[in-house]
């Protein structure tokens, strides 16, 4: 799971951009028990989402021109300019380029070979979110990848990845780990189109974040009510939990989880 001791390499943001923020916080607010505020005069609509008064995640509202509503997680990297070049040298690119966030860090969003977007963030007074492994709180992630071989290559080059075979009853999952932490680093996996549960809903390469719950089926029902839509039913999966794919009013996916996805 995830926590907040970040290292290089791991999970350290994660924000939603959105087509209607107040929206998108009466529904994080009403399944999560989020409250957002804004970061300020000067952030340009960005804002924090808190629960028990700690920072779990950002939003802000984006137009149809910066693309659909979705989630972007964001990776620690000790030297934001470095990991910028290497992941162009691996035939990447950068579709949000490098930019300052006064006092609190550098970030750009970068594109792997297959034209998946993620985030890069360099560490100042901002160190990340501030929980994570918990209900209510980021937990895990997953890149839905037509090469599992090729996206672990590119992700080794620019982030130090490692990746590991985890065996399942139903299965072989690629985990991915920071260099040299091991299965006590995990923090997600690489899933192929063959091994999505949702099938061809999946939609194209993407990054998938998951959040802990405490009762799967009883947040996929307030989702619903709150006007979300079932991207994968509550399904549980020997040896990880109870988890659920979801999709806010928006558009923006994501899954829920109880369980641990590193028990097998």
């Amino acid at each position: 799971m995830l926590t907040t001791r970040f290292v290089d390499g791991a999970p350290d943001w994660i924000d939603v951009g959105t087509s209607d923020m107040e929206g998108a916080a009466r529904f994080y607010g009403g399944l999560f028990g989020w409250e957002f505020a804004s970061a300020g005069p000067d952030a340009g609509g960005y804002g924090f989402f808190r629960l028990a008064d700690r920072i779990v995640a950002g939003g802000m509202q984006t137009t149809s021109g910066q693309g659909a509503p979705a989630w972007t997680v964001y990776f620690q990297s000790p030297d934001a300019d470095a990991t910028t070049q290497a992941a162009q040298e691996a035939r990447g690119s950068a579709p949000v380029p490098l930019m300052d966030v006064p006092q609190q860090g550098r970030m750009a969003i970068l594109a792997d070979q297959a034209g998946t977007p993620f985030g890069i963030w360099e560490p100042s007074l901002r160190k990340g979110i501030e929980a994570a492994g918990e209900v209510g709180t980021l937990c895990w992630v997953e890149l839905y990848t037509p090469d599992v071989a090729r996206a672990a290559a590119f992700y080794h080059s620019v982030l130090g990845w490692e990746t590991s075979a985890v065996t399942f009853p139903d299965g072989v999952y690629t985990s991915v780990n920071p260099a040299g932490t091991g299965e006590d680093g995990m923090f997600g996996g690489l899933v192929p189109p063959a091994d999505d549960l949702a099938g061809a809903e999946a939609g194209g390469p993407h990054w998938l974040p998951y959040f802990g719950v405490d009762d799967t089926d009883a947040v996929v029902a307030r989702a619903v009510e709150l006007g979300g839509r079932v991207r994968l039913p509550a399904t549980s999966l020997v040896g990880v939990g109870r988890l659920a794919r979801l999709e806010d009013p928006y558009g923006a996916r994501f899954a829920v989880l109880k369980g641990d996805p590193r028990e097998t």
